[in-house]
């Protein structure tokens, strides 16, 4: 029964994506990205960028850009490989996250051009907000870290660490969604980055999903948790109306 309300999850996501997303051309130095929005008429509003997994845009990060669009928020999903460079396997996947995890200045160039995008069509540039996943979620804390011009991140079951470098200032407010058994995620990574948002005086919430491991959110994960993905989902945009709106 699980298995098919996945199938039919999946199979209503790829519909409602296809129905109202666009690719949008933009380029880093020449170098070709495609991202994805929602075409409306309506401009200076309150935007979210979404920052994906590993895999690159799937369906997860455009159903996001779907629902978001729902309550009244400009979206737009980032590309940060590059077309042609999408990975074709969990190995590739690897191998390129781990390139821009270890070189945060040029994941922070990908995600600002993609900010720069997300104004273009339409967003308010003094009240956006950045939500990844996974390795997107990695993504929105170095949003944080490069004191990018947002006014909050959400980081769901992204990994937390950010290597030897020193902890700086966070001027942003952050909240972190994060599987309670999630293995790729240790207790030392949560203390490291507890004390790091607290040494930078930061305004931000970690919020541990019991019994719940990494891809918690993704319905095409047989991590998936239903029951906490909703929950979760209420926290974002409790996140994001105080955020953006108030």
């Amino acid at each position: 029964m699980k298995h098919l309300y996945v199938l039919l999850a999946l199979f209503a996501m790829q519909i409602l994506s296809a129905q109202k997303l666009s690719s949008i051309s933009y380029s880093d130095n020449g170098k070709p990205l495609s991202g994805k929005t929602i075409k409306t008429n309506k401009k200076n509003i309150p935007g979210v960028l979404i920052l994906p997994a590993w895999m690159g845009i799937d369906s997860e990060a455009e159903q996001a850009a779907v629902n978001l669009n729902n309550q009244g928020y400009k979206t737009f999903i980032a590309d940060i490989y590059g077309v042609g460079n999408e990975p074709k396997d969990a190995k590739q996947a690897k191998e390129l996250s781990s390139y821009y995890k270890t070189n945060p200045e040029i994941y922070q160039q990908r995600i600002q051009l993609a900010l720069n995008e997300l104004i273009k069509q339409g967003a308010d540039p003094n009240k956006i907000a950045v939500i990844g996943y996974c390795f997107g979620g990695t993504g929105a804390l170095e949003t944080a870290r490069g004191i990018l011009p947002v006014q909050g991140v959400v980081s769901i079951h992204g990994n937390l660490g950010k290597g030897d470098r020193a902890n700086g200032p966070i001027k942003t407010k952050v909240l972190v969604l994060n599987g309670a058994a999630d293995a790729s995620v240790s207790k030392q990574e949560i203390l490291n980055f507890e004390q790091e948002m607290d040494q930078a005086e930061a305004d931000w919430q970690f919020i541990n999903y019991a019994n719940c491991k990494h891809t918690f959110t993704n319905p095409a994960s047989p991590d998936y948790n239903k029951i906490m993905a909703d929950r979760s989902w209420q926290h974002i945009l409790l996140f994001l109306d105080e955020v953006l709106r108030n």
